[in-house]
């Protein structure tokens, strides 16, 4: 029996079996625990399929409709960045916490290749710019800090934080000393290598760090990849405004591209990307023109030095393996584009297989060098070319006396510079004020007594050569050339005949370099020397060849008073150079020096080689050498161009060798040096005669 309160508040008693349900239902913490049953409400059929319910299985549907949202990346205020950046940095500075400096220095330090940044572009783009704002901040405490910064990969990220980076350089350049000016704009030419280069992170801030880092390439995980010309864009753009807030800054960037300039054992690759970085360079930079070609110039001839020094020692079958791979890769680089020609896999084109020959990698070698001289000089050849589209004007003018100063402080001070002077033979072509420019600048130098005699000597073979050469050079510069030449050879004559006791190169260095330089200007040029009749490159000689000339007034008396004088000048000249000389002078029946030279055989140099002006003779220490010790060298600085994709540029101006017809028919009777063959010698008979005492 169960009892119940009724609601008149009585006790009524029930039967057991009336009671349906428990009263109390089984509790969770979350709720009561109730059976699907005692829900008050319509279900679903499907709602239904449960494990409880295995009557039915469960089905899953989708709505076809859905709305998509893209959630903004998160970002703090510009203004909480820039207090948090000041506060850590005047903690750093007093000493008290370097807590927060710390933690912003390595925000910016240099990152693994597949690391992402632990910061958002935006964000570290505010950092960027509360840095700007703050940048006076940075003193000697921070290098560490700027150091990083110099060092970030900034250049391939989006264009809003490149240019947020950029003002950054230049806050930081205006209120920090010359040292950081230095340091951003060692950071910026280093780009101007190349994007693969690799580079020391630390530049000038206390250097303690030695760790090699890649520059940025443009593919940075986070941000959309950079083309190779956006890049170099970007960095030109850093440059021309540092420049522009800063101009003196352009007295210290000269000597350090200097200083950066690539070795001569770096790739062809990375010197013309460099060059073509200076040149770019210089045209938001004018007041660099003058420094940078001057640079330019002298790294291109040091390693046109080396390079014929390379040529001139190896073996003749290397020369010509490499002679022959030039011209196939020159032909192919023609239809290449010019991004192909600098891609980053021909860098390293250096074969290391031990399998290769020893005189295949030689070749290899020398031919890369060689490539890297063609390349380096075409590229010059295009950059000047347009500048003197107008020689007369003001601008072609200046430049050319940047080419001159080039040639006379650089390039005729260095022996063995074989093809950077073609600068020097092309542009002074362009017009009549710059032929009579260069060869003045010849004469001042070869004439020039207070100058050392190797200097006189190589000017003589500039001008010589460039008048043979120079196929713009006319007949009145040639005439005058010859005369400035007899008339040096006069007066020395004059002076010096009386003492001389025979030939001596060492004593008469320039009479004798005088004299090679007159008849290697008749061999090219005789006909510019004749007045009547006029003879044009078309004429066939051999049509005049029963008639005597009519040579312009002082030419045939310099050259006999030369050749004939007790100095003897044919035997110290060099002998392939005379030995052509002999043939066209007798062809033109200008001088028959057969005789003379037939005697000369008998002449030893070095018993000459030590005398004094008193004609006393002393033991020089080389009496035992080859004659050609004694000789002269046949150098002369624009012998044919043996660069063959540069070598376009120079076509049109210069003189080919030909030889006279005739000539061949003439060697066949040289053998009788001695007869006259209806050539009329009496006259160099008479000068040869008094000269036999001189050497029995």
């Amino acid at each position: 029996m169960v009892s119940r309160v009724d609601p008149a508040g009585q006790i009524e008693s029930l039967p057991a079996q009336k009671i349906m349900k428990p009263l109390l239902r089984r509790s969770t913490v979350s709720g009561v625990v109730r059976k699907i049953d005692d829900l008050d409400m319509d279900m679903d059929s499907d709602m239904l399929s449960s494990p409880l319910n295995p009557r039915k299985k469960a089905k899953v549907t989708f709505n076809e409709i859905v709305e998509e949202k893209v959630l903004e990346e998160y970002s703090r205020s510009l203004d909480s960045v820039r207090r948090e950046v000041k506060m850590s940095l005047d903690a750093h500075i007093r000493g008290t916490s370097s807590t927060g400096y710390d933690a912003i220095k390595d925000i910016f330090a240099p990152k693994r290749e597949d690391y992402e940044d632990s910061l958002g572009n935006e964000e570290m783009r505010a950092y960027i710019l509360a840095l700007t704002t703050h940048a006076s901040l940075l003193n000697k405490s921070c290098v560490g800090l700027i150091k990083n910064l110099l060092a970030f990969e900034w250049m391939g990220r989006d264009e809003k934080f490149v240019r947020a980076y950029i003002q950054f350089l230049g806050s930081l350049a205006s209120t920090q000393g010359a040292n950081v000016v230095d340091t951003i704009l060692s950071m910026l030419a280093d780009h101007f290598l190349g994007g693969d280069y690799l580079l020391p992170r630390a530049h000038s801030l206390n250097e303690t760090d030695n760790e090699v880092v890649k520059l940025s390439s443009g593919r940075l995980p986070g941000c959309p990849d950079v083309t190779r010309e956006e890049l170099m864009l970007r960095v030109h753009s850093s440059m021309k405004y540092i420049l522009h807030i800063i101009p003196s800054a352009s007295r210290s960037l000269a000597p350090l591209l200097s200083v950066k300039f690539p070795s001569d054992d770096d790739s062809k690759i990375t010197h013309i990307t460099y060059i073509k970085n200076l040149l770019r360079l210089i045209e938001y930079a004018p007041e660099l023109t003058s420094d940078v070609l001057s640079f330019t110039t002298d790294r291109l001839v040091k390693i046109d030095v080396q390079m014929q020094n390379d040529l001139d020692d190896e073996e003749d079958d290397i020369v010509a393996a490499v002679i022959q791979g030039m011209s196939s890769n020159a032909t192919n680089r023609e239809n290449e584009p010019e991004e192909d020609i600098t891609d980053e896999s021909d860098i390293d084109s250096d074969s290391s297989d031990d399998d290769t020959p020893i005189q295949t990698k030689r070749a290899r070698q020398l031919q890369e060098r060689v490539e890297k001289m063609d390349a380096i000089l075409d590229l010059l050849f295009s950059y000047y070319e347009p500048r003197f589209s107008a020689p007369d004007s003001l601008g072609a003018r200046s430049l050319f006396d940047s080419l001159i100063q080039h040639f006379k402080m650089i390039i005729i001070p260095t022996y063995s510079s074989r093809h950077t002077q073609f600068l020097l033979f092309h542009y002074a072509q362009k017009s009549s004020f710059m032929i009579d420019r260069f060869a003045g600048t010849c004469i001042e130098i070869a004439f020039d007594k207070t100058r050392p005699a190797v200097l006189q000597q190589s000017a003589a073979a500039y001008l010589a050569s460039f008048v043979a050469r120079g196929k713009h050079v006319g007949a009145d510069v040639v005439r005058t050339v010859f005369d400035a030449f007899g008339g040096f050879l006069d007066k020395q004559r004059r002076r010096d005949e009386a003492q001389c006791r025979g030939p001596n190169l060492q004593r008469y260095t320039s009479y004798y370099t005088m004299t090679q330089a007159l008849i290697y200007i008749f061999c090219f040029r005789w006909r510019d020397l004749i007045e009547s009749p006029e003879l044009s490159e078309e004429d066939d000689p051999i049509a005049f060849i029963n008639q005597d000339f009519n040579w312009a007034p002082g030419v045939k008396e310099a050259l006999t008073n030369a050749i004939y004088s007790k100095f003897n000048p044919l035997k110290v000249c060099c002998p392939p150079i005379v030995s052509e000389f002999a043939k066209i002078a007798r062809h033109l029946r200008f001088m028959y020096i057969y005789p003379l030279l037939e005697k000369n055989e008998r002449v030893r140099l070095s018993q000459f080689a030590g005398s004094h002006a008193s004609g006393r003779i002393r033991d020089s220490g080389v009496g035992g050498r080859s004659e050609s010790w004694h000789q002269l060298d046949a150098q002369f600085p624009f012998d044919p161009y043996q660069l063959p994709f540069s070598k376009h540029w120079i076509q049109g101006d210069y003189v080919e060798w030909q030889g006279l017809p005739g000539l061949e028919e003439d060697d066949e009777s040289e053998d009788d040096v001695g007869t006259e063959e209806e050539m009329d010698t009496d006259d160099e008979e008479e000068n040869t005669a008094t000269d036999d005492e001189n050497y029995e």
